[in-house]
């Protein structure tokens, strides 16, 4: 992910210097008379005066429109390469994950499934999640500003509106105060006054409380398997004998019966104001 970041960065670097250089090309010269020509319907030759030269840069061809152009999708491609870390500190990418995370290890797998296949379910459910956040930034901020309509500044501020409005649904009031405690910062009268900088780590601290509590209860059933597997084998004396050999196939049957996969999704979904 992060290669491909980069790979996202250079290449809107490189494409903004290319649409924003295209106009600037050298302005094709005026077509001058010689030194010394004749004018038709004179009497005699009479010596004109050598036009002067056209500007090699033509304020005409600087093409202003297409250069804010450039600007635009240069900032566009630079917001996709920081993509990543807005994904995971501003939206609700960072508790689904966590999650499943941990309910791969409570099944006792810690290969599967895979991470690719955990990063790309989380996603989907990031997606689905902040589908309302994401189309009011979209209508309110992108397009506007990718038609010229919003400043970069004001197309900041605007885009940033609702994903403050979404964080600050989910941040407590507790993990706030510590941010604004551990910033030395005044403490803010109302919402308004609290900086993106304080909102957005009091919002993981937030983040992390709540996934990590998913997770103790998700703990729950299979640390009652584990417990009960290892008494039973330590009651036939099968001391030798690893207690996850016993209690993996049974994880995964009495995960597979209740429809795990559907409950957990549909809690995670669920537990985002």
């Amino acid at each position: 992910m992060r290669r491909t970041a980069r790979l996202l960065l250079r290449g809107g670097v490189l494409l903004g210097l290319l649409v924003a250089l295209g106009p600037l090309q050298v302005a094709r010269a005026e077509p001058t008379e010689p030194v010394g020509g004749t004018r038709s319907g004179t009497a005699g030759s009479v010596a004109t005066p050598p036009s002067p030269a056209s500007p090699p840069f033509s304020r005409s061809t600087l093409g202003q429109p297409e250069t804010a152009q450039a600007v635009r999708i240069t900032i566009a491609l630079t917001v996709l390469a920081l993509l990543p870390a807005l994904l995971v500190s501003m939206t609700s990418f960072l508790r689904i994950i966590i999650v499943l995370s941990m309910l791969r290890h409570a099944m006792g797998m810690n290969e599967t499934p895979p991470n690719t296949v955990l990063t790309g379910l989380a996603l989907f459910m990031t997606l689905f999640t902040m589908s309302p956040v994401l189309q009011s930034v979209n209508e309110q901020a992108l397009q506007p500003f990718m038609a010229g309509k919003l400043s970069v500044e004001r197309g900041v501020e605007v885009g940033m509106a609702p994903l403050r409005e979404f964080m600050v649904r989910q941040t407590r009031e507790q993990d706030l105060a510590l941010v604004v405690e551990l910033s030395k910062a005044k403490p803010p009268r109302n919402m308004d006054d609290i900086s993106n900088v304080q909102l957005i780590p009091a919002f993981m601290l937030s983040e992390l409380r709540a996934a990590f509590q998913i997770g103790f209860v998700v703990f729950l059933p299979f640390l009652l398997i584990d417990l009960v597997v290892s008494s039973i084998l330590m009651a036939l004396g099968m001391m030798m004998m690893p207690p996850t050999t016993v209690s993996l196939p049974l994880k995964i049957l009495m995960f597979v019966l209740i429809d795990g996969w559907s409950l957990l999704l549909r809690a995670l979904v669920g537990s985002f104001h």
